[in-house]
């Protein structure tokens, strides 16, 4: 196995990929956000903005039993449609149709961790159909943003089944315990995005 720092071990990985800065490509990251916001993950249960690292996820994805990823799919549905994908199908799809080059990232890695003999032997991804990509600093849709909700009940179900349940929090984080700088906050992105 691949190892990384000894203050880092965990052996679930939730991952959210995707690009903030092109509209619903940061669905991805936004879910991920939102559930760190809402739940208190357990021990061994390590949350993760992915961004459009790719090969540098390696090491994180080789070190875990049980990958679950948010990303913005194309699925060939309609727009704000989501899926739960699993195990062996999860590299198909995440190469079927590319919509940005961090998916053909993590389909290497995926790869590259089965090479290894550390791929997670348990695997989920959680998508959305994009409404649109190619808005530079625009946020989610409106129908990918109404999706983050049922994202996470997915996510929180998988979760169980895992045995590694989140707890709701009694007060969801404040904007300074955010996963990310405060200011790349959904909230904040979404207000100080100047008007066209």
């Amino acid at each position: 196995m691949l190892n990384i720092n000894s203050d880092l071990e965990f052996d679930t990985l939730i991952l959210g990929i995707g690009n903030v800065l092109w509209a619903d490509e940061g669905f991805g990251v936004r879910a991920v956000e939102a559930l760190h916001a809402e739940y208190r993950v357990p021990p061994g249960v390590r949350l993760m903005d992915g961004g459009t690292q790719g090969m540098f996820l390696l090491p994180y994805v080789c070190q875990v039993q049980r990958l679950l990823i948010f990303d913005a799919i194309d699925f060939g549905l309609e727009p704000g449609a989501l899926r739960v994908i699993r195990e062996e199908n999860v590299p198909r799809y995440l190469g079927a149709k590319k919509i940005s080059m961090h998916q053909t990232g993590l389909q290497e890695v995926l790869a590259s961790a089965d090479l290894l003999g550390d791929c997670p032997k348990q695997l989920v991804l959680i998508g959305v159909q994009p409404v649109v990509l190619d808005d530079y600093g625009g946020s989610l849709r409106p129908p990918v943003k109404a999706q983050i909700p049922t994202a996470l009940r997915a996510a929180l179900s998988i979760l169980a089944e895992w045995e590694r349940a989140a707890q709701k929090r009694k007060t969801p984080l404040a904007e300074l315990e955010y996963l990310n700088p405060p200011e790349l906050g959904i909230a904040p992105y979404e207000d100080d995005r100047p008007q066209l």
